[in-house]
């Protein structure tokens, strides 16, 4: 079984194990995506929707947001990680898509990257996510799996993303980004993977899942 074959069988059956691929992270808008992808860096998602709700009441767009200072801002976001940096860096993001893109999230990957605090995995997440296209964007729990199943031998988050495009099939291709992240996040787990449970535990190559 080559890689593409094997992605095939891969995505047949977290098909039917995993019934809502999406993000776990809560939102209204493609703004609010954006703020909360920033946030999820270093930090759980269930950390992000404990401080977005207040954040999102004061300032859920951007006109709002880029009236907050990043020390307002902190306020509402110290407990995640990298709150310092985040704070500056949604401030100025925010000044950008109001005044630069009207109010309106950019959707193409040379634009989204170029805001502050933005990386090619946080764009990725934004287009897949907000913008519905078939782009994978590349976390810790995807390169996990990906390696143990054979998908790829690549660490570069970037190269990987590029090697499960090739390989997915089409009609798996939107929602694989999730299917791989949450069979990451709940099964194969990074410490102690849940190998009994696993529907995809014979196509896997990392018998002592060191990877």
């Amino acid at each position: 079984m080559n890689r593409k074959q094997k992605a095939a069988e891969i995505f047949k059956r977290l098909v039917l194990v995993i019934r809502n691929p999406k993000s776990e992270l809560n939102f209204e808008n493609k703004f609010q995506l954006l703020v909360a992808v920033m946030l999820s860096a270093q930090t759980t998602d269930e950390r992000v929707n404990m401080v977005t709700p207040a954040l999102f009441a004061a300032a859920g767009d951007p006109e709002s947001m880029s009236r907050l200072t990043p020390e307002k801002i902190f306020e509402y976001i110290k407990t995640v990680g990298l709150a310092g940096s985040k704070s500056k860096n949604l401030a100025a993001a925010s000044a950008i898509i109001h005044e630069k893109y009207n109010d309106t999230v950019p959707n193409t990957f040379d634009e989204l990257i170029a805001l502050p605090g933005v990386g090619s995995k946080t764009a990725k997440v934004v287009l897949n996510v907000g913008f519905n296209q078939p782009v994978i964007a590349v976390d810790t729990h995807i390169r996990r799996v990906s390696k143990r199943l054979g998908l790829t031998d690549s660490n570069d988050p970037d190269r990987i993303s590029s090697d499960l495009t090739e390989i997915v099939p089409e009609e798996y291709l939107l929602h694989a980004h999730h299917y791989l992240l949450l069979h990451g996040r709940y099964t194969c787990q990074a410490r102690k993977p849940r190998c009994n449970e696993c529907r995809l535990s014979d196509l896997c190559r990392s018998a002592d899942k060191t990877c």
